[in-house]
């Protein structure tokens, strides 16, 4: 299927072109290789690099043999990746980044029911594990060879920039959807900062660019978005977290003629289809194709045709009808729905509830403000107080600030929602998959 593209763009990775007839090339020789390795579909594959030719290429043909596969970020702490090799029962780690490859140990003599599951209907598998941010690691098992086949709709190519890395589902989405419609993966050229993103953007002609509420954030705050002709750029996709409406108004006005388009994916459920009410809404239609939801006690429940098989290592997450709780909680407008964020993250306060992204929506139209993060504060009188913790600019953290922030707030917040402390942070506040680190 790859040649049936030819010489057309398939990677860009920094300065180097790859066509599909390189890429299916390259799928060809790591076919190879992990045949004389002994890898079949009944090996379970850790894959570990950065974005390259040979990650993409390694990838596919693990597919295409059937294992399963466990894609790892090459940042991944040694200890953390021990506990996910025990936990995936990996029998290969391949790391592209040294050329090594490891034959390991069962660590039982049985095989996860859920890797039999696959092996019976010889479909390919996925292990994604959570950040772990909010508690241990979670390892989802999915069926890849359903989340290929959502992809058969051949639209328009795309040029897309690979902003999350493999071990996330949006970086799975980004590799599977765009080379299934014969367009091209396009890798930042430098760190994840907003500059080096726009400049690849800029560079590399990026039409799709699919990133999260906070990068957005952030880009808008440090001015990034008007330093880079960006005139290629077409449609920005964001989802993984409530986004802020001030962000999304600013980003509208800024980029007038690009599309902007709510997403929404777990890798509990894969990518469910979405349609934005319009550009500047955070009202989302969600697909039917596949997928079903219902709301309780407003909170959206998923069934998905692509959902997981299940935890590596938690209990069962499904009701007896095969709806999965995403504990997001949710407004209703016929139609459509509105994230209002985690059912966590909510903060009670004397009985009424605050969700932080308003809070935090507001906080980021008083000037000098970089970042906020909103949280709740245990407090005997009232169950919780709201806090924020704001990251200024430079020189700027201050009284004076914190009177104009709280001035703001009064005018255009509840009483209840205003924060009674208002504490200045300094370093890094999102997880290394651009989302804000509620935790601090």
């Amino acid at each position: 299927m790859l040649r049936s593209n030819g010489n057309a763009d398939a990677l860009v990775i920094d300065d180097t072109v790859f066509t599909y007839n390189d890429l299916a090339d390259t799928v060809d020789r790591w076919s190879e290789f992990y045949r004389r390795e002994g890898v079949t579909d009944t090996s379970v594959v850790g894959l570990r690099g950065h974005y390259s030719a040979d990650l993409c290429g390694a990838f596919i043909s693990l597919y295409d043999l059937g294992a399963v596969i466990v894609p790892f970020s090459p940042d991944t702490p040694a200890e953390k990746l021990q506990s996910f090799t025990e936990v995936a029962q990996l029998s290969t780690l391949h790391d592209l980044g040294t050329s090594d490859i490891t034959h390991l140990s069962a660590s039982t003599d049985s095989p996860h029911r859920f890797y039999e599951q696959l092996r019976t209907a010889h479909h390919a598998g996925l292990v994604l594990f959570s950040s772990g941010t909010t508690g241990r690691s979670k390892g989802s098992v999915l069926d890849l060879s359903k989340l290929v086949a959502r992809y058969g709709d051949r639209r328009r190519a795309r040029r897309t920039l690979a902003f999350m890395q493999l071990d996330h589902i949006g970086g799975v989405n980004t590799i599977l959807h765009t080379l299934s419609l014969g367009g091209s993966v396009v890798t930042i050229s430098g760190e994840r900062t907003p500059d080096d993103v726009f400049s690849t953007v800029q560079s590399r002609g990026v039409d799709t660019l699919p990133v999260t509420p906070t990068f957005l954030t952030m880009s808008v705050v440090a001015g990034a978005v008007e330093r880079y002709d960006l005139s290629s750029l077409k449609l920005i996709t964001y989802g993984t977290e409530p986004m802020p409406v001030s962000t999304l108004s600013r980003v509208t006005e800024l980029l007038p003629d690009v599309t902007l388009k709510q997403t929404y994916g777990l890798s509990e459920l894969g990518i469910i289809p979405t349609r934005s009410k319009d550009d500047g809404s955070l009202w989302m239609k969600l697909g039917t194709d596949g997928f079903e939801y219902d709301i309780r006690d407003d909170v959206l429940w998923v069934r998905a045709d692509t959902a997981m098989l299940g935890y590596l290592n938690a209990p069962n997450p499904f009701d007896e009808h095969g709806y999965f709780n995403t504990q997001d909680k949710v407004e209703v407008d016929g139609d459509y729905v509105r994230i209002l964020g985690r059912d966590s993250d909510i903060i009670n306060v004397g009985g009424e509830k605050v969700y932080p992204a308003e809070v935090e929506s507001a906080i980021l139209e008083v000037d000098d403000v970089r970042e906020v993060i909103v949280c709740g504060r245990p407090s005997p009188i009232m169950g919780h107080v709201v806090v924020a913790s704001v990251q200024a600019e430079a020189g700027t953290g201050g009284p004076e600030l914190e009177q104009r922030i709280l001035h703001h707030c009064n005018s255009t917040l509840e009483p209840y929602k205003v924060p009674m402390l208002i504490e200045f942070i300094d370093g890094r506040y999102v997880s290394e998959r651009f989302k804000k680190l509620r935790s601090l």
